[in-house]
């Protein structure tokens, strides 16, 4: 399936994830792009790169669960294919649990019901590998037990159930990618930070490197950009649909590790302080990736000290603590 001349949709696309998407989407020549945000994470000054290259690019300020108002914009842009990002992130869920676990599942079956009702031809719906929980075993690969310790991380279990369940039900062509830990440029560092940028904006600012726990949780990071390109890659191919594909690199970072690789990044040189383990915090993750590099062959091109080292950089200049 080509993607050029097509209206594409791309919820959650001033997020940080979904503009880079939009940013790759770009290089394929749609006749438009939609995006819908409700903007809790996301801004507009994460598509002004996008925008500037590309003047297909419509934006949306909605609410996702709202099926009236998203199916206005469908029917109003002609949308063939939807990549739904929009999500309410794990941190919130600390917090609001029930609030956060009722958005992901509104979010995730409006968009399902569009594509029931055959207003979308193609859905790409995101899932998390937080869905898996901790590791049972090693690699994880698309077969592991659902095993969420979050109610983040069950409500997408829940909306990937959901949509599968569509697809099987209904027909609906759909892909799941389930992405391990993104990191990159654009990413919030405000509220619900990730610990990437969270990490520089202590260091910046003159607060100390934060450890949870002992630090030897390890999680498998992806940069960004390598993320858009498997998206894009898995949407155009039909082998990959009605199926479950993990978007990572098979490598497993343990955190501590990672903090001291900002920490050189960064010439940080104080002590690092440690509390306690975060609530719900899974020990390990390590993708499989040999489904994704037998549909796809893909291949992540990003390495995570050079990776780290491009953030850190973007960071210091773009952000002001």
């Amino acid at each position: 399936m080509e993607l050029k001349g097509k209206s594409v949709m791309v919820t959650g696309g001033a997020g940080f994830i979904g503009s880079h998407l939009v940013d790759r989407l770009v290089e394929e020549e749609p006749s438009r792009i939609v995006v819908c945000s409700n903007m809790f994470l996301g801004s507009r000054n994460n598509l002004a790169g996008a925008e500037a290259r590309f003047d297909g690019i419509k934006l949306y300020v909605v609410d996702v669960a709202d099926y009236d108002a998203v199916l206005e914009i469908v029917k109003d842009d002609g949308v063939d294919v939807v990549f739904n990002l929009a999500v309410i992130p794990l941190p919130t869920s600390l917090e609001k649990p029930e609030w956060t676990i009722e958005e992901n599942v509104r979010m995730t079956t409006s968009i399902c019901r569009l594509a029931r009702e055959g207003l979308i031809s193609t859905l790409v719906q995101f899932s998390s590998s937080e869905a898996y929980g901790s590791a049972r075993y090693s690699p994880m690969d698309e077969s592991h037990p659902l095993n969420p310790e979050t109610p983040y991380a069950a409500s997408k279990a829940a909306t990937d159930h959901i949509v599968l369940s569509y697809a099987r039900t209904f027909g609906i062509d759909v892909s799941v990618v389930r992405p391990f830990n993104n990191y990159g440029p654009r990413q919030n560092w405000g509220k619900y930070a990730g610990i990437i940028p969270l990490t520089i904006k202590r260091i910046m600012t003159g607060e100390p490197i934060t450890v949870y726990g002992d630090g030897m949780q390890t999680r498998d990071f992806i940069y960004v950009t390598d993320t858009a390109e498997a998206v894009v890659r898995i949407a155009k191919s039909e082998k990959t649909r009605g199926l479950v594909l993990n978007v990572a690199t098979g490598k497993e970072v343990a955190m501590i590790d990672l903090l001291n690789m900002i920490a050189e990044a960064m010439d940080y040189t104080e002590p690092f302080k440690h509390v306690e383990a975060r609530p719900g915090d899974v020990r390990r993750h390590i993708a499989g990736v040999e489904l994704i590099k037998e549909l796809i062959g893909f291949e992540p091109r990003v390495g995570i000290e050079e990776g780290i080292k491009t953030t850190v950089a973007w960071y210091q200049v773009n952000m002001k603590p």
